[in-house]
């Protein structure tokens, strides 16, 4: 299943309080469970103003739909065509 790299614009995303973090991933989870088609939320990485999210779903439009339903931006999403570490020039 391809995966996708999400960028959501949030003004103040580094000042979101641990409980708002919560409630948003407690809603992502809930419209994750009723698409009805596989979907993996793997983790989010908040900065500055920004989130970044890498998801794994059938296509780009599903990606889009957990957006909206969930009431979140997604300014930008890209599918990830590779992934490079420190294992990969080992």
């Amino acid at each position: 299943m391809p995966k996708f790299l999400i960028e959501r614009n949030i003004p103040n995303a580094s000042a979101l309080s641990a409980s708002q973090l919560r409630d948003i991933s407690v809603k992502s989870n809930a419209v994750v469970s009723g698409l009805d088609v596989p979907y993996v939320w793997h983790n989010s990485y908040v900065a500055g103003d920004k989130v970044y999210c890498v998801h794994e779903a059938p296509d780009a439009e599903t990606i889009y739909r957990h957006a909206k339903e969930g009431g979140f931006p997604a300014d930008l999403v890209t599918e990830i065509v590779a992934e490079i570490g420190p294992s990969t020039g080992a």
